[in-house]
């Protein structure tokens, strides 16, 4: 019910990630320019901190802050979803309580990732986090190592025993599949399913239902693209394009935000690349494939309206 009473979320919704500074400090002039590159490329809203935001390897106090950066930059434009990621429900419980503070519209929850404690335990985080704060929560079924994944008729049981749960972002292969099962039967409490994985099943994913995708952020317009051609009805326009993307995020989904940050690099966004912990650099042979596969869809690729940024802010 609470997932309906506030705004609805749907559509293209990029996870934000965390820019750095060469000598990893937070760039926040970088994620100011990130916010202004994805609503003008049309966003339906943004998350930040997820895993595509690197939130393990930022303090509570980054992460509250700059919640509250996103939430003050995107203005009301669009739904903000924030994070609780924890490594125990009663980290969980005490973030969500400072995210809602901030300002954001819902919450999305990666269950605890350093102990795995299963079904029962994430049972009773949900519902501490339901009886904790006032806004929908999102739960996010991810693949280990970090994800703790949820077979579908647990998902069905756990949202039937937390209707404070109105969303899914549905990340464990065949996603597809786990789409349509929770849909055949979905729980009164349910108001939509995302995609996640960078984007890379999208079109599966809405065939079978889903309302939309999380998806990194380097190409968002091409993802906006893509969904609304697909609202709009012109399926055939909507795969042509998710299929010119496909090399790209192939790509990503090996690299991940090493990828995604130099993306937004040569596209002006960002000035540093640097990640915090477990960087996947590209060496020259990947730097050059990585420039062959943007000029085959930089037509499709928005100015950024963003200038480099380089300096600091002071």
């Amino acid at each position: 019910m609470r997932g309906e009473a506030l705004r609805r979320l749907e559509g293209i919704i990029p996870i934000l990630p965390t820019p750095f500074y060469d000598d990893g400090s937070v760039d926040e002039k970088g994620m100011r320019r990130t916010i202004d590159y994805v609503l003008g490329a049309g966003s339906h809203g943004v998350a930040f901190p997820a895993l595509a935001s690197e939130f393990y390897s930022l303090s509570d106090d980054e992460r509250l802050r700059l919640t509250e950066l996103v939430v003050h930059e995107v203005g009301g434009k669009v739904p903000v979803v924030g994070t609780a990621n924890a490594q125990s429900a009663y980290g969980a419980v005490d973030l969500a309580r400072a995210i809602e503070r901030a300002g954001v519209d819902a919450i999305m929850v990666l269950p605890p990732y350093v102990v795995h404690d299963g079904f029962e335990a994430i049972a009773k985080l949900f519902q501490r986090l339901a009886d904790a704060v006032d806004l929908p929560l999102i739960l996010q079924n991810a693949p280990a190592p970090l994800g703790s994944p949820l077979g579908v008729d647990q998902i069905l049981r756990l949202m039937e025993d937390v209707p404070g749960i109105s969303y899914l972002k549905e990340e464990t292969l065949p996603v597809g599949q786990r789409i349509s099962r929770l849909l055949a039967t979905p729980p009164s409490s349910l108001v939509g399913v995302f995609g996640g994985a960078g984007g890379r099943y999208i079109i599966d994913e809405l065939n079978r239902g889903a309302i939309g995708a999380m998806p990194a952020c380097e190409i968002t317009e091409v993802h906006v693209r893509i969904f609304e051609l697909y609202r709009g009805g012109k399926l055939e326009q909507a795969r042509e394009l998710y299929n010119r993307s496909l090399p790209l995020l192939t790509f990503q989904a090996v690299f991940r935000m090493n990828m995604t940050k130099e993306v937004l690099r040569r596209r002006g966004v960002i000035a540093s690349t640097h990640v915090r912990v477990g960087p996947v650099a590209l060496d020259e042979q990947d730097q050059r494939e990585l420039g062959t596969l943007l000029e085959e869809i930089e037509d499709l690729l928005r100015v950024p309206t963003v200038a480099t940024a380089q300096t600091r802010d002071v």
